[in-house]
């Protein structure tokens, strides 16, 4: 297990979705900021192949809590933002909980019978971060990761926090090059870290802005390909 170890039983509420019986491998997803679980459940049938084993995918909602920079008004959020630099704006005690909240729902799943190894950690914006900060700490890999349109929180620091055993986790990261919200120069800087660390990553961009396009659910479902034939 990570070092992040849920201290909890208790599991985040999710929307579930099956692509076939008894599933043997689980897309665990999470959404941005002010949106919840429910989000990202129509990517499915856009991003499913017929060839690929059957899935289990996990779209958990995040706690409701005050976010900073929103006035303090509260929406689902995996952490508080609490500024504008990107080098500090990450509530790092949010993170801590959102990361235990998620390695608990992977010992739920392994407790279903997928094991971390087949296991895709994926997120957007808010939860691509939280994906990506607990991806690099994690001590039994997962399958891989997916970080769309979000960036690493510590990139500069990511020597002291990163686990060895983490780098034989792939990495798909894409961004919009045209993204107000997450400017992708943030997005590129966190590939680059996570590459010199040792990460084989694979990045993408599109000329969109802060969302998904058709472009990037194909590149992700051959990157997805992959995974499984491995």
């Amino acid at each position: 297990m990570s070092a992040n170890e849920p201290s909890a039983t208790a599991w985040l509420d999710a929307v579930e979705l099956q692509t076939g019986p008894d599933p043997q491998w689980t897309v665990l997803w999470l959404h941005g900021l002010g949106a919840d679980g429910n989000d990202f459940a129509p990517i499915v049938p856009e991003l499913v192949r017929q060839d690929w084993p059957a899935l289990r995918f996990v779209f958990p909602h995040a706690p409701v809590r005050a976010v900073t920079i929103n006035n303090g008004y509260r929406m689902r959020a995996w952490y508080d933002i609490v500024g504008m630099d990107f080098a500090t704006r990450a509530d790092a005690a949010g993170i801590d909980e959102s990361m235990a909240q998620v390695e608990a729902l992977i010992e739920r799943e392994r407790q279903r019978g997928v094991e971390p190894s087949r296991l895709l950690l994926a997120g957007f914006s808010q939860g691509g971060a939280i994906t990506l900060a607990l991806g690099t700490r994690r001590t039994q890999p997962l399958a891989g990761l997916i970080a769309l349109s979000t960036y690493l929180p510590g990139m500069d620091v990511l020597d002291s926090f990163l686990a060895p055993a983490s780098l034989a986790q792939p990495v798909f990261m894409a961004h919009g090059s045209g993204d107000p919200v997450i400017p992708q120069l943030h997005a590129e800087r966190s590939a680059q870290a996570m590459r010199n660390a040792g990460y084989a990553l694979e990045w993408h961009s599109y000329p969109m802005a802060h969302q998904v396009c058709a472009e990037e659910i194909r590149d992700l479902g051959d990157w997805m390909s992959a995974r499984f034939a491995s």
